[in-house]
């Protein structure tokens, strides 16, 4: 018997850790330099929110040139905002056409 409650609660464990949140959301926003060198990344200022969300993988889409310009962005929030200097950090998996 305790061997199958164990045996339960141990499979449990498992699913509920497999179980992923990590599912893309669109965000439309301007992107953005902030901070200054050599702290600077690339954020997306969210139209709807007015929230920045920090891009961690901008090089894999060559935001950097496309600064000042309106995106639509599908991506995966990797970490939540921690304070106001601390935007949350997201990684773009798509850029979708307008």
């Amino acid at each position: 018997m305790k061997r199958n409650l164990l045996f339960v609660l141990a499979m449990t464990g498992l699913f509920g850790c497999a179980q992923s949140d990590e599912s893309d959301f669109l965000l439309k926003g301007r992107i953005a330099m902030k901070g200054s060198a050599p702290h600077s990344y690339l954020v997306i200022e969210d139209r709807q929110t007015h929230k920045n969300y920090k891009i961690d993988n901008a090089g894999s889409f060559d935001l950097a040139k496309k600064q000042n310009q309106v995106l639509a962005l599908k991506a995966i929030l990797v970490k939540e905002a921690v304070g106001p200097g601390f935007p949350a950090v997201i990684h773009v998996t798509e850029i979708e056409d307008q």
